[in-house]
């Protein structure tokens, strides 16, 4: 029972995420914002990662987990419902900060409580319902087109969706397993009251290079995640949103091999498989321009589930193994502030100078511009290789 609410908590946490997101820029489009507006809509997720540590702090000393992650959720609603009812990019700016400033924090809150209840390596079984909800979100735009004959994509309509899903969410976490704070009762630091009492685990080696391949890793990564449905509209593609979706669609079975992978090969030989992925991915991007092959394309989408699965799923397996027992919220928070928060923003703009430089006459060079990504690509795998060595040991505080 314990399970199913937990694969629940996933599937509904992720797709009131996902029902709004997708359609993003399509609806930012016709508004007709500027460019500067366009990006700094668009980064909001990357600022609202920025809390994450504060909030597995609150988890970690002050409230049950649960309880925070229902409080957040309620908040994400709310703020939804203003985004909805606004059509002044300014005003939406300000709703959807403040969405994903209470949104973003679940992802490392949902992880901290699951693997609170299970073991960190069972826990990729229950984040495959994470991608179930994800793919599950386009049933909306199914609903609204085929059945209520509305337009969806492009329209206020998925922030009513996204609120819904997120009201729901909120009774159901607040009948999952409780999560207590570990550490509540302990007195805080000025580190701890921010939500940075993790950065203390800096000072073990294996550690600090886990942290810094992470953020180093979202470099390249920022160019598909970010940027490729910019490529996919270069090659005339027809359906980008239903051809980026195959990549999800795969991750949902690389994730239940997540735990074999781990039991057979070893962690640290894991998360080198995830950046080998990488390097598979941008070399399938870079041959298949090349040599005009189209379908090898296919083979960098398909990979992004073991990219995600075994790296990053990998390195929160890591982080659970190494944070001692008071400190296992925040330092799930504080990996996605360094990657999908610090890290993603550095990409977003590196990856986008970079597109920039390869700007021609007759579009952009993407043969020069995946060669490069592949190269950043080899270059962590090898590094990551000669310099980390696994320690599943928890950091001595």
């Amino acid at each position: 029972m314990p399970r199913i609410k937990l694969s629940l908590m996933m599937l509904f946490q992720y797709m009131m995420y996902a029902v709004w997101w997708v359609p993003l820029a399509a609806y930012l489009t016709n508004l007709e914002v500027s460019s500067t507006q366009k990006a700094l809509i668009l980064s909001s997720m990357a600022i609202g990662c920025m809390a994450s540590p504060l909030v597995g702090m609150l988890a970690d000393r002050f409230w049950p987990a649960q309880k925070v992650l229902a409080g957040l959720n309620f908040v994400h609603a709310l703020m939804l419902l203003g985004a909805a009812s606004t059509n002044n990019p300014d005003v939406l700016f300000i709703f959807l900060v403040l969405a994903m400033l209470a949104y973003m924090p679940s992802w490392s809150l949902t992880s901290a409580i699951a693997m609170a209840h299970l073991p960190s390596e069972d826990f990729p079984k229950v984040r495959v319902f994470g991608s179930i909800g994800w793919v599950a979100s386009g049933v909306f735009s199914l609903v609204f087109i085929k059945l209520l004959n509305l337009n969806f994509d492009g329209t206020h309509i998925p922030f009513y969706c996204g609120a819904g899903v997120s009201f729901v969410a909120v009774f159901l976490n607040l009948s999952i397993p409780d999560t207590p704070p570990l550490a509540k009762g302990q007195k805080s630091t000025l580190m701890d009251i921010f939500g940075l009492g993790s950065i203390q685990m800096m000072k073990d080696r294996n550690f600090s290079l886990f942290i810094v391949f992470s953020f180093l890793s979202m470099i390249p990564f920022a160019m598909y995640f970010s940027f490729f449905s910019e490529f996919l509209l270069f090659m005339n593609t027809k359906y980008i949103s239903v051809t980026m979706n195959w990549g999800v669609l795969a991750e949902m079975g690389f994730l239940l091999l997540v735990p074999l992978a781990i039991n057979r090969f070893g962690l640290r030989n894991v998360m080198i498989l995830g950046l080998v992925a990488m390097v598979i991915r941008y070399l399938s991007f870079y041959s298949g321009g090349v040599v005009g092959q189209n379908w090898m394309f296919f083979i960098g989408i398909l990979v992004h589930g073991l990219i995600f699965g075994f790296f990053y799923l990998g390195g929160q397996i890591y982080i659970d193994k190494k944070a001692p027992a008071h400190l296992k919220s925040q330092a799930q928070g504080f990996i996605f502030l360094v990657t999908f928060g610090a890290g993603l923003l550095v990409g977003n703009f590196f990856c986008a100078k970079l597109i920039h430089y390869y700007k021609t006459e007759a579009g952009y060079n993407w043969d020069s511009i995946w060669g490069i990504t592949t190269l950043i690509s080899v270059g962590l795998l090898l590094g990551f290789m000669l310099l980390f060595r696994e320690s599943a040991k928890p950091v001595r505080q």
